[in-house]
């Protein structure tokens, strides 16, 4: 077979944006030779990544088989595949994967690929791939296909991400990382990472686990690549691969199986093995280790077009492309950007945990100077050296410069004043939750700032309004809610109260897409969305387990959603004084929905920080002392029949929020679960889950969101 064989399947998708392999010859130092240079290009600007769809594999793997035959001539020493800046590949088209409808459709893209990559491997000269950007899934086994690698330190993101979006490294990543840097290792890079919110490598670390033979700086990364392929084509650079392993080997036999054992172990604890695609990575890892690459490249095929299939996939996709990667881009009901106000300055009221990470986020982001501010100098203190011991760990981990480290923790000091605010943009309180102290801070701060400084609040589930219905200049308060931890949670909820102006709320989202974060428009209702969501859930669990279901019961019979923890286990995260203090605010507002726990109240009353009590061996019982402080009903239910309470429950509370406008639709409740709960991106988010189980049509009557778009029809759940 040829790469031309796909044009027919290729010529299904006319509007591919394609990555051209542009050619052009190179002379070696060193009397190398002649040297073919592929530059993967789609002619996009710097930020549009590179993809391979079936229309750019087709023309790569032509001009691969061009290599070849001009390799058998003697015309070239060798062939080179590089990126365009800033980019060396970031994998499959998704757009062109998501929409193959039929399973042999799938089984040709997963044999493209293969047959390309075969190519490549099979060139007649050394390959080289100068990983010069991200590389991603696909883009990542262009390099491992290749002979010889070498990495840039700027690389910035490499990666098997494939577990992640229900899928496996079917173009040969499965088969050949084991081989190249351990079965432990390549366990963490195809499963633990992409189950750990899709954490990637820098090139550095690549390097390190030995991914790449070669790690150069991003100046001249280029030509320092090119001499280094010299080297080796002449004999005089040697790679060596010291994390290489021979799978037939006794002792990598038995390291092969305790890293498949490992990684099935960390599935479960992640997904309660509720999503295919990282099992099915096991799978072919387990298996491939006596196979041949041939064998091993059948399997990946038919295993990839069996997942293309898979609600997990459709949702995973729904999920990742439509949600996180576009409709994030343009937050629905965000004014635009040009109404923004520049922020010079930041003003920060509090100085505990959360005031102190808000104001390290904006002095790293912005880079603009942050003072905080408390009611004495030992709590400002304690704030700005918060601050300052992060950046050190930051320094230590080589995340920043030693000099980005100084300017950042000069960026932030702290006053007992709040007059240090008088020439501030923007102020954000993050002071105690409740109502009265809130409208304090913020009537005391109309009297120091200017006029034109933007207020903003923290608040989890208050009011904004009721905040701002004292205020001279309501039209200035904005709700801007992070979550904790605030340097790793992407989401921000940004409140829009009746008053809110443009100019302020345009302000709102320009900050959260300088902080990189992902600003979502809400309207202001109790809690807004994750917390009146999670609340509702945590609500029922707590309810069933009050009414008499044994706690593994009613802690466990969520595991089918797939959910990164037991309700439990969030409560204990959370604190139990703060979630019984939200489902109290929930309760006022929306009544008999959310039940505020009796039992709850009477392990906060005793000081108790959780249900559960871990032994040093790993398991876990309720104390016979905190089970003598409760009392229980007798109406208990099977874990199936507390599933389905939930689900219903969610189905419910989800339909009431979009018939109040809460968000302008589905898709900003799945952006904010995903972004701001962890929600499983496999689930596709909340509202395909909900419909997938039939939940949304039992209790509404209707599917959130159309047939097709992130899952087949509802299913029973």
């Amino acid at each position: 077979m040829s790469a031309a064989d796909f044009t027919d399947f290729a010529s299904l998708f006319p509007d591919e944006t394609v990555t051209h392999s542009n050619v052009r010859d190179v002379d070696l130092p060193g009397g190398a030779g002649t040297f073919a240079l592929i530059t993967l290009d789609n002619g996009l600007d710097s930020s549009k990544p590179t993809t391979l769809g079936p229309n750019t594999l087709v023309e790569l793997g032509t001009v691969l088989e061009e290599l070849r035959t001009r390799a058998a001539n003697g015309e070239i020493a060798g062939v080179g595949i590089t990126g365009k800046p800033s980019y060396f590949v970031a994998g499959a088209d998704l757009s062109a994967v998501k929409s193959l409808a039929k399973r042999e459709h799938g089984l040709w893209m997963a044999q493209l690929g293969h047959e390309v990559f075969r190519t490549l491997a099979n060139l007649g000269v050394p390959s080289f791939a100068f990983v010069n950007g991200p590389a991603l899934g696909g883009g990542l086994e262009v390099a491992l296909q290749s002979t010889y690698r070498t990495v840039s330190t700027g690389a910035g993101a490499l990666a098997l991400p494939e577990a992640f979006l229900g899928l496996v490294p079917g173009w040969g990543g499965v088969y050949l990382l084991p081989r190249l840097i351990g079965p432990e290792r390549a366990v963490q890079v195809m499963i633990e990472n992409p189950l750990s919110n899709n954490r990637t490598l820098t090139g550095t670390q690549a390097f390190e686990h030995g991914m790449a033979d070669a790690l150069f700086g991003p100046d001249n990364f280029l030509e320092q690549s090119l001499a280094w392929a010299a080297g080796v084509i002449t004999g005089d650079v040697v790679p060596e691969r010291a994390n290489a392993v021979d799978p037939s080997a006794p002792d990598t036999a038995a390291r092969w199986a305790g890293a498949v054992a490992a990684g099935r172990k960390f599935v479960t604890a992640k997904t309660s093995d509720a999503a295919p695609a990282p099992g099915k990575v096991l799978d072919l890892m387990e298996a491939n280790r006596t196979l041949d690459q041939a064998e091993s490249a059948s399997l990946e095929c038919e295993t990839l077009a069996e997942l293309m299939q898979t609600d997990e996939f459709r949702a995973t996709v729904y999920a990742f492309l439509d949600l996180v990667q576009k409709r994030s881009k343009r937050p629905a009901g965000a004014p635009d950007r040009s109404l923004a106000r520049p922020v010079a300055k930041v003003g920060v009221v509090g100085a505990g945990l959360m005031a102190s990470q808000l104001a390290l986020l904006f002095a790293r982001q912005l880079k603009v100077p942050v003072v905080m501010t408390d009611i004495d100098q030992t709590r400002v203190d304690k704030g700005v050296g918060y601050v300052h011991a992060e950046v050190d760990k930051l320094l230590a981990k080589e995340r920043i410069s030693p000099d980005a480290a100084a300017r950042t923790k000069a960026l932030v000091t702290g006053s007992v004043a709040k007059e240090a605010f008088a020439d501030a943009d923007f102020v954000i309180e993050a002071v105690f939750e409740e109502l009265g102290v809130k409208k304090q801070v913020f009537a005391e701060l109309e009297g120091i700032v200017r006029p034109d400084c933007i207020l903003a609040t923290n608040t989890s589930s208050l009011s904004v309004t009721a905040m701002a219905e004292d205020l001279q200049h309501p039209e200035r308060l904005v709700g801007f809610h992070f979550f904790n931890p605030v340097a790793v949670m992407p989401l921000l909820e940004i409140v829009r109260a009746p008053r809110t102006g443009d100019e302020v709320l345009a302000t709102a989202f320009e900050l959260a897409r300088t902080l990189k974060k992902t600003g979502v428009l809400v309207k202001d209702a109790a809690a807004f969305v994750v917390n009146r969501i999670l609340l509702r859930l945590m609500g029922e669990v707590t309810a069933a387990f009050d009414e008499g279901t044994p706690a593994e019961v009613a802690d466990n019979a969520l595991r089918p959603m797939g959910l990164p923890m037991t309700p439990f286990t969030l409560l204990a995260m959370v604190g139990l004084p703060v979630a019984q203090h939200v489902q109290e605010s929930l309760n006022t507002a929306f009544g008999s929905r959310f039940p505020v726990s009796a039992n709850l109240q009477k392990l906060i009353d005793n000081g108790i920080k959780g249900l559960w009590e871990t032994a040093p061996d790993g398991t876990r019982a309720i104390p016979a002392s905190t089970m003598a402080l409760m009392s229980f009903g007798t109406t208990p239910s099977s874990s199936t029949e507390v599933l389905r309470r939930t689900q219903d429950a969610l189905a419910e509370e989800i339909g009431l929020m979009l018939d109040e406008g809460v968000v302008a639709g589905p898709e900003d409740i799945d952006l904010c679960m995903i972004l701001g709960a962890g929600w499983p991106m496999f689930l596709g988010g909340i509202t395909p889950y909900l419909d997938r189980v039939g939940a949304s049509e039992r209790v509404n009557g209707r599917r959130f969101l159309p047939p097709g778009v992130a899952s087949g029809p509802s299913v029973p759940a």
